[in-house]
């Protein structure tokens, strides 16, 4: 399946759905269902049926007039277009607990990233194995990410570092960066960076408890 044949200009709204779809179609083939329709993923998700059918459109994928999509090929339509079919190299700085599930979650594999190594300062965890996955010192990144060729950078790092340590990540050959830190890290124009703030969420979640007390 060719990506050439995909609109990449998705806007992020109708890519930050996608996943959802394809969670419950996955729901849906493990109950044997073959088929389903916008309208009935309307029914259990939170979103228009107009609205699914029109992010669909993007990933190049077309339902039948009264009988829906196929779930076998929306299934592997929406993995290919979202590149969980594909195994994306990975590698992690920041061992702390946070870090440390990242290594110990082998479902991250199931979505097509492949973590390959940790690094860390820290001489209790530098030279240790989580997962299988080998710890290194910070220094050895450059020379490893050459044989490793990794083009993410996880970011698990204390806040205070999280700039320097992005900049020295795309330093050696980091092309995007998953950025857990609550630091604003700042990159150039060519990188990619996705900022996935555990505690802005919890700000906002804390913030909507407390109206709801009032």
């Amino acid at each position: 399946m060719s990506h050439d044949n995909y609109n990449t200009n998705v806007p992020e709204p109708a890519l930050r759905r996608l996943p959802w779809y394809l969670s419950y179609v996955k729901l849906l083939k493990r109950q044997g269902r073959s088929k389903v329709s916008s309208t009935q993923i309307a029914e259990k998700i939170n979103v228009s049926a107009t609205q699914i059918a029109k992010d669909l459109s993007y990933v190049n994928i077309s339902g039948k007039t009264r009988v829906g999509y196929d779930i076998d090929e929306l299934i592997a339509v929406l993995e290919d277009f979202l590149g969980f079919k594909r195994m994306h190299t990975a590698v992690l700085f920041g061992v702390g607990s946070l870090g440390a599930a990242l290594l110990s979650d082998s479902g991250l594999e199931q979505y097509g990233l492949k973590i390959h190594a940790g690094f860390d300062v820290d001489s209790s965890v530098v030279g240790q194995k989580i997962n299988k996955i080998p710890v290194f010192h910070s220094d050895e990144f450059v020379a490893k990410n050459k044989k490793l060729k990794a083009q993410i950078g996880i970011l698990t790092v204390p806040p205070y570092i999280a700039q320097e340590v992005a900049d020295f990540m795309i330093s050696g050959g980091i092309q995007a960066i998953w950025n857990f830190t609550p630091f604003r890290i700042r990159v150039p124009e060519h990188i990619v960076l996705q900022n996935t703030s555990l505690y802005a969420h919890l700000a906002v979640m804390f913030n909507r408890l407390a109206k709801g007390d009032e």
